[in-house]
């Protein structure tokens, strides 16, 4: 159901963030890091960064994550109306468009908030509409042109419970387990023609598919996990630094 009234928009987005805090609070969260430095509530190394993970993911990160200094790129369809309204409350800077309406103005303005105001950049690069878990490759347009680096944001659930939506969007269980296995840092060359931007597109949907499929397992398990750390949800972390033999690097 699409909600146009900006009142309802807000008041429907103040439940839903009040209840994705309640939801988060219940759950255990663990991570991975390869390095814990690209994590935005670690004191890291002063760079900036874009995120991405899969669409189903993203309660995953706005509340981890909130008044991290971070920008999202968001839909401008309607129905990303509430969910803008959320990221709002929980500390988000919005940016609306996508690729197929108003994307090259949202990439701009995205770049004007790296360089202004040195925010980090988050995507999901299969949104707005799919299709499922292929990126698409305006994220690789952004890190080349910006030469800042991209994490890949493996997430996964234990069990979660799934809508019959297009990304079969991903609702965690009460009390259960949240895992998360990031990248390193993925940098891409500078001046890339069509066919570099295909090739890191692709090679980045592969590494991140990888860590996804990882984390989900990782959470059905219940196992644990060489090197895992605690998660705490806002500008503080208990990170401890984690190297895994695999290169998140790609060529």
């Amino acid at each position: 159901m699409k909600i146009r009234n900006k009142t309802l928009i807000r008041a429907v987005g103040s439940c839903l963030s009040l209840g994705v805090r309640t939801l988060a609070q219940t759950l255990d969260y663990r991570a991975a890091y390869y390095n814990p430095v690209i994590d935005p509530a670690y004191p890291n190394d002063g760079k900036r960064r874009i995120y991405i993970f899969w669409h189903e993911y993203i309660q995953f990160f706005i509340h981890l994550r909130k008044h991290c200094h971070l920008a999202m790129l968001l839909s401008r369809h309607s129905d990303a109306d509430v969910l803008d309204e959320i990221a709002r409350l929980l500390g988000f800077q919005g940016v609306r468009g996508s690729t197929n309406h108003g994307g090259v103005q949202a990439l701009r303005e995205m770049m004007k908030l790296e360089r202004e105001s040195q925010f980090h950049l988050t995507i999901t690069p299969d949104g707005p509409r799919g299709p499922r878990r292929v990126l698409s490759p305006g994220c690789v347009f952004l890190a080349s042109k910006l030469q800042i680096p991209i994490v890949a944001m493996g997430v996964g659930y234990d069990r979660p419970y799934r809508l019959n939506s297009w990304d079969r969007f991903a609702i965690p269980r009460v009390c259960s387990r949240a895992r998360c296995i990031p990248s390193s840092d993925i940098y891409v060359p500078e001046a890339l023609d069509r066919k570099g931007i295909e090739h890191y597109r692709h090679a980045i949907e592969i590494l991140l598919n990888e860590l996804s499929d990882e984390a989900e397992l990782w959470a059905r398990s219940g196992d644990s996990y060489e090197g895992e750390s605690s998660v705490l949800p806002g500008p503080c972390s208990s990170c401890l630094y984690f190297t895994r033999p695999r290169s998140a690097s790609i060529e």
